[in-house]
Order: C-alpha cells, then sequence, then structure tokens
C-alpha cells in the first residue's frame, strides 16, 4: 500500500469547549484505504450472492476486519499525536478520559 503522509488540517471543539486546529498526517491515506474496505466489501457481497464458497468469503472478510483494524490504528495514531497532545498541552485532561473511552471501544 502506499505511504501517502499528505497533512491535513482538521478542526475539533474539545471538552474546554476550545475550537483547535490539528494536523493529522495520514487523513488522505486513511481515506483511500477505506474507499479500498468499501471495494472489497463490495467484491465479498458479490460472493456472497454468487454463492461462492463460505470458506473463501471468510477469508476475504477476515482480510476487510485486518484492513479495518489498520485503518483504526492510523486514526488512534494521528489522534495522540496531534489532538490529545495538543489538549494536554492546552491543559484539557478530559481527553485523556475520552481516549481511554474510544480505545475500549476500538479494541472490543
Amino acid at each position: 500500500m502506499a505511504n501517502d503522509h499528505s497533512e491535513m488540517e482538521h478542526s475539533h471543539e474539545h471538552a474546554d469547549g476550545h475550537t483547535r486546529v490539528h494536523t493529522h498526517e495520514h487523513t488522505k491515506t486513511v481515506i483511500n484505504r477505506m474507499n479500498r474496505v468499501i471495494g472489497h466489501m463490495e467484491a465479498v457481497r458479490n460472493m456472497v450472492e454468487d454463492g461462492r464458497d463460505c470458506s473463501e468469503v471468510l477469508v476475504q472478510i477476515a482480510a476487510v476486519k485486518s484492513a479495518i483494524n489498520n485503518i483504526g490504528k492510523l486514526i488512534l495514531e494521528d489522534h495522540i499525536r496531534h489532538c490529545v497532545v495538543d489538549a494536554v498541552e492546552s491543559g484539557d485532561e478530559q481527553c485523556l478520559a475520552d481516549l481511554e473511552d474510544a480505545i475500549n471501544k476500538f479494541i472490543k
């Protein structure tokens, strides 16, 4: 997969009520990978519709799950490096509790 690290700016409102602009390194990569996963899921749906072997379908679903997990890791990396660092530097400690909650939901 391409290693596209073009940066994009995003603004987020934090628990302290302030909106901050963050630079996310992996936004374009995340979007490209999401588009590939969407295409992959459509292919898996076609496999099911065509009556393909269940084992083949399960292998493809596992590949999609892995791709989605990797997308989540990139988003988490950007979030920690930019959003969380900026929030903590500005005194927003709630972001750490929010991060813990997000990680717990992500790894379920």
